[in-house]
């Protein structure tokens, strides 16, 4: 058997052998020279405030970040106020991109409200309870033949009015920082437009209906020149899209200029 190797400290020991008299009395094993001087120890390794365990990285109280009302107020998306930062322009439907050259700035695009429907779907609905009431008494006079002449009337109207409905979805009224258009049509597509640097005149004309719902007729005027755009029907929210005409004529610096901002925003966000 070879020579009996010390006996190392253990948790049995009391505080790891600090007591044992071999480990007292010898030089190797002193408390100071194994614990206090040796290599291996540092009193301050792991444990300074730079390696995130001094004091400074617990402090006794918790300060919670204070936020001025300044800073607060942009996450406001309700009704607590307006909105500090506008959205940017949606990108163009297919429908309205094709038209678009590439240097011009698309700025929007609109339906009719939905007034412009008021008429068909108004005879649509009429036609339905006027030959439902004629093809029910017909068919209790035993006249067949004049309940099929009705229910193919309804068919041919109910038919008409979805075209309508149609066209109303494919009508687009466009602007860009170069000019005003409006496409329309199913089958046949017509397309009429305007430069702004030849409009003269623009306004708006509302009823009492149209303030009520919110809508109106746009009137623009060219000098000198018979127009293919000059009175378009049926626009909605009608004061909003005359500043953003009218911005886009008298101000187009700063249109370029609040757009490239929410832009930047937006990135950031």
């Amino acid at each position: 058997m070879g020579p009996e190797e010390p006996r190392r400290p253990s948790d049995d020991d009391e505080t790891f052998g600090y007591n044992d008299p071999a480990f007292d009395d010898s030089p190797e094993y002193s408390r100071r020279a194994a614990y206090s001087d040796g290599p291996g120890y540092n009193p301050d390794a792991g444990y300074s405030p730079s390696a995130g365990y001094g004091s400074d990285a617990y402090p006794d109280e918790y300060e919670a970040p204070v936020f001025t009302e300044e800073e607060l107020s942009g996450l406001d998306g309700g009704g607590g106020g307006p909105r500090r930062v506008l959205p940017l322009e949606d990108e163009p439907t297919t429908l309205v991109a094709r038209y678009l050259f590439p240097t011009e700035r698309y700025r929007g695009e609109w339906k009719r409200h939905w007034i412009h429907l008021s008429g068909p779907l108004g005879i649509g609905a009429g036609a339905t309870l006027l030959l439902g009431y004629l093809a029910g008494y017909l068919t209790k006079v035993n006249i067949n033949g004049l309940v099929t002449a009705a229910v193919l009337i309804w068919l041919a109207v109910i038919g008409w009015v979805a075209w309508e409905v149609f066209d109303w979805y494919f009508d687009r009224f466009i602007l860009t920082n170069k000019r005003v258009m409006v496409v329309n049509g199913i089958i046949t597509r017509k397309v009429a437009m305007m430069p702004l640097l030849r409009v003269t005149d623009m306004k708006y004309e509302q009823s009492a209906l149209g303030r009520m719902l919110n809508y109106g007729t746009f009137v623009l005027e060219s000098a000198g020149q018979d127009q293919a755009l000059r009175e378009v029907k049926h626009l909605p929210n009608p004061n909003e899209l005359y500043l953003r005409v009218v911005e886009e004529m008298y101000e187009p610096q700063a249109v370029e200029a609040r757009l490239g901002k929410d832009g930047d925003t937006g990135d950031d966000a």
